[in-house]
C-alpha cells in the first residue's frame, strides 16, 4: 500500500497525503487533482477502489498497428500532444510481431476505464478480419474514432484521406511524363483503403480485363513489396503507385535488383510522405497524408462524443497533396 501511494503520488506530482485523500473518498482535494491522481493510479495499472471504478479515467486509447512505418509515430506525436492539451492522458497502444494483440489491447483498455480510444490502422481496415472486440467497445458505449477508412458496419466515426484523390493526384502526375503501362502495389485484398485506392485507378485509367497484370498485393512490408514490384517490372510496367512509402522503397529495390535505373527506366510514387523521403535515393514522390489536420481532427471527435455533444457518424475526408521529388521522371523514350 506505501509503494502504492509513492507511486502514485510521484506520478501524479502531489503528495502521498493527497493520494490518500482522493482514495478514500475525503473532501478538501480540487477536482484537477483528484482527476491527476485518478489517471495515475489508472496509468500505473493499479486497480480504483470499488466506490471510485464507475468513473472513466481521462485517459485515452491510441492503438497502433506497429511503429516501424515513420507515418504512425508521426501521428503518435500530434495525436498525443492534442490529446494533452484537452486535459486527457494518452496511453499508447502499439502491436508488435508476436506481442499484444489488438484484441488484448482493447481489453486492457476496458479494464483501465478509458474515456476513449483512436485506433489508427488496425483489424477494421481488413474486411476478413475479426471485429468482435470492436464491438465490445460499442457494448460499453465507449466513445472511438478511426484514422483511415474501417469496414462500414462497425459505425464509427472516421478520419480519413480522401483515396480517390490521392490516386487521380500519383496516376495524372506519371501520364503527364508519358507512362502508359502503370501499375499498383496494394495492401492485402481485404485492405479497405487499398480497396479504395484500386476502385479509384480503374474509374482513372478505365482499366478492365487487363487489370490483373497490373496489380499486385503485398504485405506492408519492404520484403513483401519487394516480390510484388518485380513481377510488375518484368511485365514492362515503367510507372508503379504504392499505397504506402514502405512499399514504394521496396518497389525501388526490386527495380534495382532487376538492372533497372529510378526513375530513368521505372518512376514510383509512394504514399504518405513520411519521415525521411527526403533522404532516399533517390528522393521519394509520394503522396502526403495530412497527418497533423487529421490527427487533430480524431482528437475532436473523440472529445465531442466523451463530453456527451454527439456522435458524428459521417466519414470526414481529407484531401491528400502530392510531393513531386526524384523518384518519378518522362517515361523511357520520352
Amino acid at each position: 500500500m506505501t509503494k502504492r501511494l509513492t507511486e502514485v503520488a510521484k506520478k501524479a506530482g502531489v503528495s502521498e497525503a493527497t493520494v490518500s485523500r482522493v482514495l478514500n473518498g475525503r473532501d478538501g482535494v480540487s477536482e484537477a487533482t483528484r482527476t491527476a491522481v485518478l489517471t495515475a493510479l489508472d496509468v500505473l495499472g493499479y486497480e480504483r477502489p470499488t466506490k471510485l471504478r464507475g468513473e472513466r479515467a481521462r485517459l485515452v486509447g491510441l492503438v497502433l498497428p506497429e511503429l516501424q512505418n515513420p507515418i504512425f509515430p508521426a501521428l503518435a506525436e500530434v495525436v498525443t500532444g492534442t490529446l494533452a492539451q484537452r486535459g486527457y492522458t494518452p496511453a499508447l497502444c502499439a502491436r508488435t510481431i508476436g506481442g499484444v494483440s489488438e484484441m488484448d489491447y482493447v481489453e486492457m483498455l476496458l479494464d483501465h476505464q478509458v474515456s476513449g480510444v483512436i485506433f489508427a490502422g488496425g483489424s477494421y481496415a481488413l474486411a476478413d478480419a475479426r471485429h468482435d472486440h470492436y464491438r465490445r467497445l460499442t457494448d460499453r458505449g465507449l466513445p472511438v474514432v478511426l484514422v483511415n477508412a474501417g469496414v462500414d458496419e462497425l459505425g464509427f466515426p472516421r478520419v480519413s484521406t480522401d483515396d480517390a484523390v490521392a490516386v487521380e493526384q500519383a496516376y495524372g502526375h506519371l501520364r503527364s511524363l508519358g507512362h502508359e503501362r502503370i501499375g499498383m502495389v496494394l495492401g492485402p485484398e481485404g485492405h479497405v483503403p487499398s480497396r479504395r485506392k484500386l476502385n479509384a485507378m480503374i474509374q482513372a485509367a478505365g482499366w478492365g480485363d487487363d487489370e490483373a497484370e497490373c496489380v499486385e498485393r503485398s504485405s506492408f512490408s519492404m520484403e513483401g513489396a519487394r516480390v510484388a514490384a518485380t513481377k510488375l517490372v518484368e511485365r514492362g510496367v515503367t510507372g508503379i503507385i504504392c499505397a504506402s512509402d514502405v512499399l514504394a522503397l521496396g518497389t525501388i529495390r526490386a527495380a534495382r535488383r532487376l538492372g533497372r535505373s529510378v526513375p530513368t527506366d521505372v518512376s514510383v510514387v509512394g504514399f504518405d510522405d513520411s519521415a525521411f523521403m527526403t533522404c532516399t535515393d533517390p528522393p521519394l514522390t509520394t503522396v502526403r497524408q495530412p497527418i497533423e489536420t487529421m490527427g487533430q481532427a480524431a482528437v475532436d471527435l473523440l472529445v465531442t462524443q466523451i463530453e456527451g455533444a454527439g456522435v458524428l457518424h459521417d466519414e470526414l475526408l481529407f484531401e491528400p497533396e502530392l510531393v513531386v521529388r526524384g523518384s518519378t521522371a518522362p517515361a523511357p523514350g520520352r
